[in-house]
């Protein structure tokens, strides 16, 4: 059963990737492919936004912090001239904790800003082999274009698209009814010049069939055969009493 369902899975898979292939209109796939790199652009452009907004936010805190170190160590020294050791002492602490704090801020703003410069890499880059993919996606779509109207004039002119074979198809069905009806028509003239036809307008008055007129013909025959019995039995009697009918017709002496 593991074979005959992994057989089946091929079988169908073949199926399908045969007619997507034939769905597949390869403009319309250029075309989304273009479209996903520009996203993809996009995105690089938004994440070197989001880089420079964030060095931007941390170069703020650092001169906060800059700020505030010049203001600690100032407080220092008017604590330090007030003989208040203790004050200037607490001042430089904050001032100390500031300044660690500040590098710690000044890394993060040299990686970030190593970071803006690799997006800006890569976006140029990309930039870069998008802007020929676009110019390659024109090419290859004004070829496609060109190579499917010459298959469509071929086809067109062989016959062999599909419009055209139906077309073909209709025709040749026309012509073989046409021939049919023809050898229908010439039936028909050989029946009638032979006489098999007769009028429609004598059936069911003295027309009729082959046998019936034979029948007909023999009936009238045999009753012309007695009537002309008839006439020679009458013919013949009257032939011997014909001088006795003469009218006043002399004896000749």
């Amino acid at each position: 059963m593991a074979g005959l369902s992994g057989r089946m899975s091929t079988v169908i898979k073949a199926k399908i990737n045969k007619m997507l292939n034939r769905a597949e209109d390869p403009s319309e796939t250029l075309e989304y492919g273009y479209q996903r790199q520009v996203e993809l652009l996009q995105n690089v452009k938004r994440g070197i936004a989001d880089v420079v907004t964030s060095k931007k936010r941390i170069q703020m805190q650092s001169q906060k912090l800059e700020q505030q170190i010049v203001k600690l160590d100032t407080q220092a020294r008017q604590a330090l001239s007030q003989g208040n050791e203790d004050l200037a002492r607490t001042a430089l602490e904050r001032k100390t904790l500031a300044q660690t704090e500040l590098q710690s801020l000044d890394q993060q703003v040299a990686e970030l800003e190593g970071q803006q410069q690799k997006l800006i890499d890569n976006e140029q880059k990309l930039r870069q082999k998008i802007e020929a993919f676009r110019t390659k996606k024109e090419v290859i779509k004004a070829q496609y274009s060109a190579a499917e109207a010459q298959v469509r004039i071929g086809e067109a002119a062989s016959g062999v698209g599909e419009e055209m074979a139906d077309v073909g198809l209709a025709i040749q069905r026309a012509e073989d009814k046409t021939e049919d009806m023809r050898a229908r028509a010439g039936a028909v003239e050989e029946l009638e010049a032979a006489g098999t036809f007769e009028d429609l307008t004598q059936i069911g008055g003295g027309g009729g069939d082959d046998i019936d007129r034979q029948l007909n013909q023999l009936g009238a025959g045999g009753q012309v055969d007695d009537e002309l019995a008839k006439m020679k039995a009458e013919l013949g009697s009257g032939a011997t009493e014909k001088p006795a009918l003469e009218p006043g017709g002399g004896q000749s002496s």
